[in-house]
């Protein structure tokens, strides 16, 4: 897609630490989107936050072993302080919102946004890989942004994070 191998690390002028980065352990299967994502979902690790190396180790581990997934469950996660991690990266399948992931890309948000809310670096990285995952055919122009609530029963991603969709929602439109 676009002179980027689905699942390959993502350099995109450095905007990505990539999977390498972080010592991501091998996905045990990946499933390659059939079409650019029509859905951005919007989710939060619940977990304090902390060495984002460490904690992405932590979800990947726990997500592989504990819930059976082939891998870590997002497409990207964003660092309190603006970094973005690949997970699956674009292109490949999520298993973030059960009967949602053929279609969107799924982003958490580091931390529990119940709690507090985004540090202002994390909202304008998710502007900036969205900006980019536009520019590459990877996600629709017009794609829905959602928390993970609007698709399941839960309260990710958190009440903070949450209310601040509409407003990021507004900033995608005015970019």
């Amino acid at each position: 897609m676009n002179g980027h191998t689905p699942g390959e690390p993502v350099d995109m002028n450095a905007a990505v630490v990539c999977r390498r980065a972080w010592n991501a352990v091998e996905p045990r299967d990946r499933t390659e989107m059939k079409s650019p994502a029509q859905t951005v979902i919007i989710h939060h690790t619940a977990l304090r936050y902390c060495d984002s190396v460490s904690q992405l180790a932590h979800i990947q581990h726990m997500h592989m072993q504990e819930r059976g997934f082939d891998d870590i469950g997002y497409n990207f996660l964003i660092s309190g302080d603006g970094m973005v991690y690949e997970g699956r990266g674009w292109g490949i399948v999520g298993a973030h919102a059960k009967e949602h992931n053929l279609n969107s890309v799924g982003i958490a948000f580091m931390g529990n946004f119940n709690d507090e809310m985004p540090s202002s670096a994390a909202q304008s990285a998710l502007l900036r890989l969205l900006h980019i995952g536009v520019l590459h055919g990877h996600v629709w122009p017009n794609f829905v942004l959602e928390g993970h609530r609007d698709v399941a029963k839960t309260e990710c991603p958190g009440e903070y994070l949450y209310a601040l969709l509409p407003k990021l929602r507004d900033q995608l439109q005015n970019q």
